[in-house]
């Protein structure tokens, strides 16, 4: 029969309250970032943990010529391995979905826009929010129906507003009226150059959306929701019995011009 010494007792009472931190540190970290009215880091600064890339083309969790990296405590796009764009559009998806938050990213554009991107996605990317989950994205869908709000770079000589709003399979309530037209601006200004710019969202269910800039308000509108006429939209809101959006995935773009976030931050608002 086996006699424990006072070394295998002690080592085992070790084992158990190692676990037992490990599973409440667990616990803790789940907590945190559900915890209402605080700030919590959606991007760690050594890895893009929590975070599944979908490109246009090729299969879920594919970061496609590594355009999604982290280098220097930076979350990085870029595009240094393509030999042209190819529409191959991606988005980096947070692993949950959420409701009712604030939102917000620093982010920078830097450098020469990929060859053969789009003229309209120069200095250009965006987050979207109260998306789908990229498992119900198709290989060659190029976005996710959500709700964009832009990030936009000017040019150094022509003004060209931020945090403007595009609605990819969805539409939303604007003044009392739907509001169908795929792009709309904001009432901000222009932001040149390669300066750190700070972005918020603030997000109410299905009440209302605002976009945030420097603490101003830039737009807002409310009952986000899909479009009926969209095919694929059509599906998702057959799916999930209405049109009605209150909540969703959250993603970051890749759209061929290289760009930098070095916070990406969500505060869970009570509903």
């Amino acid at each position: 029969m086996f006699h424990p010494t006072r070394f295998h007792r002690i080592f085992f009472a070790a084992t158990v309250a190692l676990c037992s931190f490990s599973l409440v540190h667990a616990e803790e970290t789940k907590k945190e970032n559900s915890e209402t009215g605080k700030w919590v880091s959606l991007f760690n600064g050594k890895n893009l943990e929590g975070w599944t890339p979908k490109f246009r083309y090729h299969e879920l969790g594919d970061n496609f010529k590594d355009t999604f990296r982290v280098e220097d405590g930076l979350l990085k796009v870029r595009y240094d391995g393509y030999d042209k764009f190819n529409e191959t559009f991606g988005h980096l998806f947070y692993k949950d979905s959420f409701s009712h938050y604030r939102f917000r990213v620093e982010y920078r554009f830097l450098g020469d826009q990929c060859s053969g991107g789009p003229g309209w996605a120069f200095r250009n990317s965006g987050i979207m929010i109260h998306g789908e989950k990229p498992e119900t994205m198709s290989r060659d869908q190029d976005f996710p129906v959500s709700i964009e709000v832009q990030l936009l770079g000017g040019d150094g000589k022509n003004p060209r507003t931020n945090a403007n709003l595009c609605t990819p399979g969805t539409n939303v309530v604007m003044d009392g009226k739907l509001f169908t037209p795929h792009c709309t601006s904001s009432s901000s200004g222009t932001f040149h150059g390669d300066d750190w710019v700070t972005v918020e969202i603030e997000v109410r269910g299905n009440e209302i959306i605002k976009h945030i800039i420097d603490g101003k308000t830039v737009l807002q509108y409310n009952k986000p929701q899909l479009d009926p006429k969209d095919a694929h939209a059509k599906e998702l809101s057959e799916q999930q019995g209405g049109i009605q959006l209150s909540g969703g995935t959250i993603s970051l773009q890749s759209e061929s011009h290289p760009c930098d976030f070095r916070k990406v931050e969500i505060m869970v608002l009570k509903q």
